[in-house]
């Protein structure tokens, strides 16, 4: 850790996750390991004063898509899928409490005996009140991802920028995993990130924030900086801006 905190750029953020980022090195569920780094994560920029939303995707317990793929009724995997983003959401609540950080798990399926039904002048009131607020459920719709969700929800939070955690340092032009040769983007635009079809978020997703000009930041979870470090524009990540 440097001497000196970083200064985040940002004052409210929503930070978009996978759900296969908080299963580590297993193949399926919760990995508590990670889910707790993520949470440090989150933690650090709580007590820098971000204000902080997040939407978890449920992709390391049941993904919608392969569902149907495999026999299932859509709109039944669909559910299952949202499902199992409330998993996940209550999780890392427990992660970031334990950090002694107030959360509030607010789900777009009502489910009382769990956590608050989505009301959005009451998550507002939250975010003001510096809990942080974890968005489960999507958007309480089937067809509609995790990443629809989060732009949906960053809007209407008036978030200032989504931060995308991935497995990798940004956008690049192939997955560099298998292409060693594949090139990375500083800053692509959102009729760029359509045109080429780079697998950044859904087309939906992407669509939803140029219309309301809501930056894109794309980042490794295992930044050096860590998420405080991307937020004050250090490291390696890309923008996707107009």
């Amino acid at each position: 850790m440097p001497d000196t905190a970083p200064t985040p750029n940002y004052a409210r953020v929503m930070l978009k996750i996978s759900g296969e980022a908080l299963m580590g090195d297993q193949g399926f569920g919760l990995h508590p390991p990670t889910v707790e780094r993520v949470a440090r994560q989150v933690e650090e920029l709580h007590r820098l004063g971000v204000e902080v939303c997040m939407v978890i995707g449920g992709g390391n317990i049941f993904r919608g898509l392969q569902g149907s793929a495999q026999g299932m009724e859509r709109t039944t995997a669909d559910y299952m899928g949202m499902l199992a983003t409330v998993m996940n959401a209550l999780a890392m609540q427990s992660a970031l409490e334990a950090l002694k950080v107030n959360t509030r798990v607010i789900s777009a399926i009502p489910m009382d005996q769990v956590c608050e039904p989505y009301i959005r002048r009451r998550a507002v009131r939250h975010l003001e009140k510096k809990r942080v607020c974890i968005f489960a459920a999507g958007t309480g719709n089937p067809y509609f991802t995790t990443d629809t969700a989060a732009t949906l929800r960053a809007n209407e939070m008036k978030c200032q920028a989504i931060f995308k955690g991935t497995q990798v340092d940004g956008i690049y032009d192939s997955d560099p995993k298998t292409n060693p040769d594949a090139v990375r983007y500083e800053k692509v635009s959102y009729d760029e990130v359509l045109a080429k079809n780079l697998k950044v978020m859904d087309a939906s997703a992407i669509a939803l924030a140029r219309d309301n000009k809501l930056p894109i930041v794309v980042f490794s979870l295992a930044a050096p900086g860590g998420l405080a470090g991307v937020l004050s524009g250090q490291g390696k990540f890309t923008m996707v801006t107009e």
